[in-house]
């Protein structure tokens, strides 16, 4: 399969306090660990949706990865609009491709053989979207057919990602994994701390 991704990074991380994507995370950031979970399970490009001090993500990222497979993008209205909104500009600039994967900047901590598995799940079922799950609970990263890219940019109903994951839920395939990493994002300190504690013990 020809994969690419998006990835979200254009809010305002009120929760956090601190800007999240550039918060250190294993002699990185956080944002450089999420880019390079995608790159390191192959995709062939990623399209990254900035917005909250933009500037200052791509002058950190520029240099360290081939432009022509590091795309950035920019939500101008990241203050006002939702997540769809950001997911809507990023799926945009996707290029021609079978399926991407969906990540929320601040989810750096994806094992590869989670991305592996939502894959070779997609291709067994043909699914739609194809969405990794613990205890029954759909995580990230889902990896979602090209064929739903109009569908989404054409939705405008109320209750944004979630109506649609609602209204394509026959199309939706799942495969259990044990993956902690799908469970820990960086919304809170106590959020950063446990992301910061399990990804040091990470290989």
């Amino acid at each position: 399969m020809n994969i690419n991704g998006v990835i979200l990074a254009a809010g305002l991380s009120s929760r956090m306090k601190e800007f999240k994507p550039l918060m250190k995370l294993r002699g990185k950031t956080i944002i450089e660990n999420s880019i390079d979970s995608m790159f390191n399970v192959g995709v062939n490009k990623v399209v990254l949706v900035l917005g909250h001090r933009a500037k200052e993500v791509e002058a950190l990222l520029y240099n360290k990865y081939d432009p022509l497979r590091l795309i950035f993008v920019k939500n101008k209205n990241y203050a006002e609009t939702d997540m769809l909104t950001s997911i809507k500009i990023g799926i945009s600039e996707l290029d021609n491709c079978d399926a991407f994967y969906l990540l929320p900047g601040d989810m750096p901590a994806i094992n590869t053989k989670t991305f592996i598995a939502v894959k070779e799940n997609m291709c067994r079922t043909h699914a739609m979207v194809s969405f990794p799950t613990i205890d029954g609970y759909k995580k990230h990263p889902p990896l979602i057919s090209s064929k739903c890219i109009d569908y989404i940019l054409n939705f405008n109903e109320q209750g944004g990602l979630r109506e649609i994951w609602k209204q394509l839920q026959d199309q939706i395939a799942t495969v259990p994994v044990k993956d902690i990493g799908c469970t820990l994002d960086a919304d809170t300190t106590e959020d950063y701390n446990r992301l910061v504690n399990y990804m040091e013990g990470y290989n």
